[in-house]
């Protein structure tokens, strides 16, 4: 008894023993292309300019403005505290005094690190509102090795 399985000539028959890598290599080229196109947009859409750290030492002048906000958001005027109610009303009256100086004074804000935004942003308002163009933020150094 003998049985024949297939024909043993190189016909339409035979069995592949190579595997065909050239849809692996069009689909491996279409994502190359796809991400040369797409990182590029992705990483620089905006051209934007950074502001660099720097440490800059300021110095107090007698004609500066100091307005502080403590912790309970409480602006004061040199050490006069401002009235919580009309904040934004009595700052802007002072600056306007204030402004009309020759070399305009800056106004220096010195904000209370828990402090709410808020008491900053009325004297900036108020700042805004007077016509004050120096507006600089007092802060602390970082610690030596933070």
């Amino acid at each position: 008894m003998s049985m024949t399985v297939g024909s043993s000539g190189d016909g339409e028959d035979a069995v592949m023993s190579a595997i065909n890598t050239t849809p692996l290599v069009d689909v491996m080229l279409v994502l190359l292309i796809i991400f040369l196109i797409t990182i590029p947009v992705v990483t620089t859409s905006i051209k934007v300019s950074l502001p660099k750290e720097r440490v800059e030492v300021r110095e107090t002048k007698p004609e500066n403005v100091i307005i502080s906000v403590d912790a309970n958001s409480n602006v004061y005027w040199y050490d006069q505290r401002v009235p919580k109610v009309k904040v934004v009303e009595v700052l802007v009256e002072k600056l306007k005094k204030v402004s009309h100086l020759k070399p305009q004074p800056e106004v220096q804000i010195r904000g209370d690190m828990t402090s709410r935004y808020e008491g900053v942003g009325k004297i900036l308002l108020a700042c805004q509102v007077a016509g004050i163009v120096k507006v600089a933020f007092i802060t602390e150094p970082p610690a030596l090795g933070n």
